[in-house]
């Protein structure tokens, strides 16, 4: 049974219609990476699964927890279960957007206390675990400010694991860093992969959808224009505008090397 499934998703933001009858599943333990031209709804698809955006219309069902949308407010009850879907879903974002005021070790610490109700003591365990995950357990007590992109991305992937979620949903997180620190937070996705963790990952970086992924997802207009494994979406795409994105991104790539 698929983890995630979305079924007929309709997102409108005033009159511009930015997802357009969206329909996907992911297995438990699959890796599924979005691409796509900016602007063409991928960021917002994320969003709209844990409830950041709130869908126009559609049927989210995560681990079986299943909300339908019909452009009306959500009940109480649809609330009860968008709040269990959030727990269900760890959410790494392109800008880290990690507390500025609070150490990395309380940046980790803070929703499970607070959200999920863990013990303190719990709670830090936990952080302690996955900062060890991700190679920066000397770096607990530093502040945000005196990490480098690469760490505070690393933290947030560690802040995401410590609610200890059943999906990761990771939006771009290697877009706002300098290109020598984007290997090390891909290095921390791979192994993420390598443990079975079940992800969907909006991402730029074909090197990666390549090598990791076990299918990729074509975006263009706020459609899925094309899915395939990914040796068949870089060698042979189906649709003319998967190979016109990939050809322009190959050579952008190229002219700036």
């Amino acid at each position: 049974m698929p983890i995630v499934e979305v079924a007929g998703l309709e997102k409108h933001f005033g009159p511009l219609h930015v997802l357009k009858n969206v329909s996907l599943s992911v297995e438990p333990r699959e890796v599924v990476c979005i691409i796509g031209r900016s602007g063409s709804g991928k960021s917002t698809l994320l969003r709209c699964i844990n409830f950041l955006e709130q869908p126009t219309h559609g049927r989210i069902d995560v681990d079986g927890l299943i909300v339908d949308v019909d452009r009306h407010h959500l009940s109480q009850e649809q609330k009860r279960v968008v709040h269990h879907i959030r727990l269900r879903t760890g959410m790494v974002f392109q800008e880290f957007n990690l507390f500025p005021h609070l150490s990395v070790i309380e940046n980790l610490i803070e929703a499970p206390i607070t959200v999920k109700e863990v013990k303190r003591a719990a709670a830090v365990a936990l952080a302690e675990k996955y900062l060890a995950q991700v190679g920066l357990s000397h770096k607990r007590d530093e502040y945000p400010a005196r990490l480098s992109g690469g760490q505070k991305q690393r933290v947030a992937i560690a802040r995401a694991l410590t609610m200890q979620p059943e999906v990761m949903l990771f939006d771009e997180p290697t877009s706002a860093l300098d290109p020598e620190l984007i290997g090390e937070v891909l290095d921390v996705m791979k192994e993420l992969a390598r443990e079975g963790t079940t992800m969907l990952v909006v991402t730029h970086e074909m090197g990666f959808a390549s090598e990791v992924c076990d299918r990729v997802i074509y975006m263009d207009e706020g459609q899925i224009v094309e899915e395939a494994p990914p040796e068949q979406i870089f060698t042979s795409p189906a649709d003319p505008r998967t190979l016109q994105f990939l050809d322009r991104l190959l050579r952008t790539e190229a002219s700036e090397k």
